[in-house]
């Protein structure tokens, strides 16, 4: 049997066990193995899947990649590198396409979750201003500022702009920590009581301030860390 026959073979088998199973029994490099299967025709990709995540460590990081550094890191095609880039993205559109055009942020509850579907696989701390109207429906969740892993440094003449742009009545910040820890930093409460400030002359309210860590959140409005920050 010729090499193209045992590599058409495998390709189905994966297919049909993708078809019969979903992802949840595949590991890793099997995912990529799968995804490679639609930009590299007739050929063996998986030790190529295996040294991709070897690259950029896990699949979390692979997926989070810039395709120019999957490009150039794993050797393969810019359109390989597209491909497999566009599953981060896509699924924070997904998440967030979920909860509906306009979905109601009425508690933070509502809002931390929100939040979570926002960053959901950042390797970055990224900073949204999410612009609610007088029914606390979401006009707009603006990406406002994208920084590296440690920092974010945010501008509140920025945030300002960005909420009467959108025509809020009230705004929620929300944040990542990429590195798992849920508490509010120094920073991350100075940068808040600049913001409270900034709003209070065009009577815009901070009605939140959400940190995301993963699947976790922590509001400042629950924690009562927001009530001193507006004066």
């Amino acid at each position: 049997m010729s090499d193209t026959n045992i590599h058409k073979g495998h390709r189905n088998r994966m297919k049909k066990r993708y078809l019969d199973e979903g992802l949840d029994s595949f590991s890793d490099h099997e995912i990529i193995e799968l995804l490679l299967f639609y930009s590299i025709p007739q050929h063996d990709t998986n030790a190529l899947a295996h040294r991709m995540i070897k690259e950029f460590g896990t699949l979390h990081d692979l997926l989070e990649a810039d395709p120019r550094d999957i490009e150039r890191r794993c050797k393969v095609s810019l359109n390989t590198a597209i491909l497999i880039s566009l599953v981060a993205p896509l699924s924070r559109r997904y998440l967030r396409q979920k909860w509906g055009e306009r979905p109601i942020v009425n508690s933070s509850t509502v809002a931390g979750n929100y939040a979570v579907s926002l960053f959901a696989g950042r390797i970055y701390e990224c900073f949204y201003v999410i612009c609610l109207n007088s029914q606390n429906r979401v006009n707009y969740a603006a990406l406002v500022h994208e920084g590296t892993i440690n920092e974010a440094p945010v501008y509140p003449r920025l945030v300002v702009e960005t909420a009467l742009r959108h025509k809020a009545n009230s705004i929620i910040l929300a944040h990542n920590h990429p590195g798992g820890s849920l508490k509010a930093s120094n920073a991350d409460i100075d940068v808040t009581r600049k913001i409270c400030q900034a709003m209070k002359p065009i009577s815009i309210n901070v009605v939140d301030h959400i940190i995301v860590a993963g699947d976790r959140y922590l509001s400042f409005a629950e924690q009562g860390l927001l009530d001193s920050l507006i004066i």
